[in-house]
């Protein structure tokens, strides 16, 4: 049996999310936008909660394409609160049509906001060694840096835990614990101490 990070009760759709997709290097900037609203949409609920909704996100949010929900309208905001597949919360809706306006900036100026967010990392990935769950913190220096910059573009609900959320999701760093089967497979190795890897092939 494969040991992962997470343990308790089987959960085929926490294993399948933890297997293929927490920690891998991101680099397409629609999958950022995608994390970017669903971490906004977790705060103060379980990562589980919003998994369960994400297809309701994805048909809500037009497949988070940050350009047509820039565009969303009070009409399409009402809308939104009457959607029972997403959090039905009017301040995390209110941020994601802002984020995507902030991204659209960001864009316009760095090419890409993938450009932007690795840089924080030096442009490669940190492979930590946490050996147990509570190893893990719940923000970094990087973390805190990028919140902060995010803020200063008009981002909202990125707060430097979430930001860290968002790092450790899309593969800024890896935090799988040492005797996790993704830790090696996503570049890292039994060892004390964190290390860089070179970027991967794109996501």
């Amino acid at each position: 049996m494969q040991r992962r990070c997470w343990l308790g009760k089987p959960d085929p759709l926490m294993e399948a999310y933890h297997d293929t997709e927490w920690g891998v290097p991101v680099h397409d900037d629609r999958r950022h936008f995608e994390f970017l609203v669903l971490e906004g949409a977790q705060a103060g609920l379980s990562w589980r909660t919003v998994l369960l909704r994400r297809e309701g996100y994805r048909r809500a949010f037009a497949g988070f394409d940050p350009e047509r929900v820039a565009r969303f309208n009070p009409a399409r905001i009402g809308k939104l609160l009457a959607d029972p597949g997403i959090i039905r919360n009017r301040q995390k809706i209110g941020s994601a049509i802002a984020n995507a306006r902030a991204f659209l900036r960001v864009q316009d100026e760095f090419g890409s906001f993938d450009a932007l967010i690795w840089r924080f990392v030096g442009g490669s990935p940190i492979i930590n060694a946490r050996r147990t769950l509570k190893d893990i913190p719940a923000l970094t220096p990087e973390s805190e840096a990028l919140s902060k910059e995010l803020v200063r573009r008009g981002f909202t609900f990125v707060g430097p835990t979430i930001v860290y959320s968002h790092m450790q999701a899309c593969g800024l760093v890896n935090d799988h614990l040492l005797d996790c089967h993704r830790h090696a497979e996503l570049g890292g190795r039994s060892s004390r101490g964190g290390r860089r890897v070179p970027l991967g092939r794109k996501q």
